[in-house]
This record gives C-alpha cells, sequence and structure tokens, in this order.
C-alpha cells in the first residue's frame, strides 16, 4: 500500500497536467477562432471595397467569432486535434461574395481570395513581433515559447506560460491557415486567385473542380502530403522564435 503523501503528491500531478491539457485546448481554440474570424472578415471587407455589399448586408464583417463560427470546422475539428496534441486547424463559415457585383469579377475575385491569406500571414507577424517584444521585457520569453512548441501539456499554469502560449498558438495557426489557403486546390483561396489569371474558359472549367476539391484535400490530408508543405514552414517557426 502506498504512503498516502505520494498518493496525493501523483493526485497532484494528474490534475495539474490535466488543467494544463485544458487550458492548452482553450488558448488554441481562441486562437483559432480569432485568426479564421479575421480572415473571413478580410475577404469580406475586401469585397465591400470592390463594391459588393453581400457580407455587410449579412452581417458577416463583424469581429465577434460567434458569427463566423462553424460548428464542425470552427469547434469539434480542432478540439479533436487539440486532445490529440496534434497541430490546430479549422475553418469558419465562407463570407459570402457576389462577384457579378465587381466591376471585373473575375480579377476581383482573386483579390478578395489573396485577402484571407495575407491577414493571416499579418496577423503571424504580429504575434512574432509581440514575441520579441515581451522577450525584451521577460527573458524568460524564448524559453517557454520554444518549450510550448515542443511540449504543449507542460506549458500554461503560470501568467507567463499562457501568454507565450497564446502568442505562439497565434503565430503556428496563421502560418498554416496562410499557407494552407494559398494552395490552389478549389474551393481554397489560392484557386481563387489563379482563376482569376487564367483564361476564361480554362478558370470555369477551373471552378467546376471546387465540388471535388474537398475529396482531394482530405485525401493529401491522410496520407500526410501536407506535412512536406508545412515542414519548412514549421522549422522557420523555430528557428525565428529560437533567435
Amino acid at each position: 500500500m502506498r504512503p498516502r503523501p505520494v498518493r496525493q503528491k501523483l493526485v497532484y500531478h494528474d490534475r495539474v497536467l490535466a488543467l494544463n491539457a485544458l487550458i492548452t485546448i482553450a488558448v488554441d481554440l481562441i486562437a483559432l477562432l480569432i485568426s479564421v474570424s479575421l480572415h473571413e472578415v478580410a475577404h469580406g471587407r475586401t469585397a465591400l471595397a470592390l463594391g459588393d455589399t453581400t457580407a455587410r448586408d449579412l452581417g458577416r464583417l463583424s469581429l465577434n467569432p460567434i458569427r463566423h463560427i462553424d460548428l464542425f470546422g470552427s469547434l469539434i475539428v480542432p478540439a479533436t486535434l487539440a486532445i490529440a496534441h496534434a497541430p490546430v486547424f479549422g475553418w469558419a463559415k465562407p463570407v459570402p461574395v457576389s462577384p457579378g457585383r465587381f466591376a471585373e469579377p473575375r480579377r476581383g475575385m482573386a483579390l478578395v481570395s489573396i485577402a484571407g491569406p495575407l491577414t493571416n500571414f499579418g496577423l503571424a507577424a504580429v504575434s512574432l513581433g509581440s514575441l520579441r517584444l515581451l522577450e525584451a521585457l521577460v527573458p524568460q520569453t524564448r524559453q517557454a515559447a520554444l518549450m510550448d512548441l515542443v511540449a504543449q501539456p507542460h506549458r500554461t499554469l503560470t501568467l507567463l506560460g499562457t501568454v507565450c502560449g497564446f502568442l505562439v498558438a497565434m503565430l503556428v495557426i496563421n502560418v498554416v491557415l496562410a499557407v494552407f489557403n494559398l494552395i490552389p486546390i478549389p474551393p481554397l483561396d489560392g484557386a481563387g486567385i489563379v482563376a482569376g489569371f487564367l483564361p476564361e474558359p480554362v478558370a470555369r472549367g477551373y471552378e467546376r473542380l471546387g465540388p471535388f476539391g474537398f475529396f482531394v484535400i482530405f485525401f493529401l490530408l491522410w496520407i500526410g502530403a501536407f506535412d512536406i508543405v508545412f515542414r519548412p514552414f514549421m522549422a522557420l517557426i523555430v528557428t525565428l522564435i529560437a533567435r
């Protein structure tokens, strides 16, 4: 029979790990919801600037993440990935766009498409800059951020760990979202950008691949093909944080 102090220490240790895991999931989900919501708002605001008021009329230019949540893509998928300690990924409800309201519909859609990934790259840059600023104030920031990348379950029971966890999550999630969405497979943003510069007959045929695009994407995810795409960007993130 174990002595009671040993059992108490084990119970305390288990509770700490469970609390860390819950905080990690919450931090990652908050970072994801902010990132995908601003991604969609960027699409809508670009469309509005080009003359399409559809997103504004439907209240989809709001910065409130609740208006953009997709139950499966914004909550179930990322929560499952976070519980499995896998990289968190997800999506929001697409902002409605009416290309017919643009002066040049195809070029307008290319601009609308690129606005989302550019916003994610901008958020990633802000997150990295915030880590640099925090490091100037708190020298332990770099170590906490690197720990967050390699040992997430042990990261967040301190204020510094929580802040670093959020900033690292924002950095990683936004880089992943930007790179993923730039892949030219319909209906991803990369396909919208490419279609804007193709001859019209070719672009129409290309866009018709949209209903099959998700099957292609999930197949590539299943075989791990995107790991090859993301690996150099993840290595770059580690290098930037460690410098």
